[in-house]
């Protein structure tokens, strides 16, 4: 496989972590009812409350695949109360809704000017359609105007978390499962999260939650909340489907030490009680599937007995943000919640 050259890395660019500065948040509306098995009505309501949180924080940038996603989109948000000058739209041809696999990953140079790096997205290990989605980051990077560096391997932004010091944490369970990049080991990807995003070490835990067609995004389980605090679900003893793998990300997380040999602060966030299935399939239900804005930070309800005590949590540990709940009973039908649906763009310099 070719890799950009020069790549990103040399020529000064590297991701920020999502806490830093947007210029704004970009996502996908909702748009087939047969990929949504029915359940596209309720996907498009909680992507109306999901936009209209955002919106009260930073700009929002929609992607619409067609005119009816369009009107449908105009209509709710304006319906929803949101300003008209706090969403931009964007015609887009895509397969789906998860901005954050299909989408782009950000980088921003020393300069101080965003470029974006433009990943392989093969529908998460073939499982799903993806030719429309592969183009998206080529469409966003036109419409900003901005540099994009084309990676043939394939790499989802859920996938991975990145912290200030450019750990990276994902999990074995999804980068390494043999079709995604085939023969890539760690120290593969190790060179080439470096050479692409500015990782400066890779952090591997075991893997994410039970019948995550995503093979166990990391964003559905861990994520950096502070430089020097890790947010990490936590399994109900009961819940033998997750127990073992999540125990033994929690125990990764122990072990970790930071550059200057500390310890991170571990806050464990807890599962919705509720296990049910759709179609057979438990759906990746998780609080920490949070989008991060500025000043604030959605948070994905599922109508649970837990939603209070997990938004408790959560404002204990961003002090310094509004955390807002926001339902994603539908949106979850389609196996994602909010991280997974948006794209942060940081705050750089783009051309005029």
């Amino acid at each position: 496989m070719s890799r950009p050259s020069p790549t990103p890395r040399e020529l000064g660019f590297r991701m920020p972590v999502e806490r830093a500065r947007h210029a704004a948040t970009w996502t996908t509306w909702p748009a087939d009812d047969v990929l949504w098995e029915g359940q596209l009505e309720p996907a498009r309501d909680d992507m109306t409350a999901m936009v209209a949180a955002i919106a009260r924080f930073e700009p929002v940038v929609v992607n619409v695949r067609d005119a009816e996603a369009r009107t449908d989109a105009e209509t709710r948000l304006r319906q929803a109360g949101v300003p008209n000058e706090a969403v931009r739209f964007h015609p887009v041809p895509s397969n789906d809704v998860w901005l954050r696999d299909n989408g782009p990953l950000f980088v921003v140079g020393n300069d101080g000017k965003l470029a974006l790096t433009d990943w392989r997205f093969d529908g998460w290990a073939g499982k799903y359609a993806s030719d429309l989605d592969d183009r998206v980051p080529a469409e966003i990077a036109a419409a900003l105007g901005v540099r994009r560096f084309a990676f043939d391997e394939v790499l989802e932004g859920g996938a991975i978390e990145m912290g200030d010091d450019g750990t990276v944490l994902t999990t074995r369970s999804c980068l390494l499962d043999g079709v995604r990049n085939r023969g890539m080991d760690e120290i593969g990807y190790t060179s080439l999260m470096r050479d692409g995003l500015g990782a400066t070490r890779i952090v591997w835990l075991v893997g994410g939650l039970v019948d995550d067609h995503t093979d166990g995004h990391v964003d559905t389980v861990v994520r950096f909340a502070a430089e020097d605090t890790i947010v990490c679900v936590r399994p109900d003893a009961d819940d033998t489907e997750n127990l073992a793998s999540l125990r033994a990300n929690r125990a990764t997380l122990e072990a970790l030490r930071r550059v200057d040999g500390s310890a991170y602060r571990i806050v464990d966030l807890p599962l919705p009680s509720d296990r049910s299935r759709l179609n057979g399939v438990r759906p990746p239900r998780s609080y920490a599937n949070f989008c991060l804005v500025n000043g604030g930070v959605i948070v994905p309800t599922y109508d649970d007995p837990r939603d209070a005590e997990a938004l408790e949590i959560l404002r204990g540990v961003f002090t310094e943000r509004e955390v807002v709940g926001v339902p994603a009973t539908g949106l979850i039908t389609g196996g994602g919640a909010f991280h997974c649906a948006t794209q942060h763009q940081p705050e750089a310099e783009t051309p005029s």
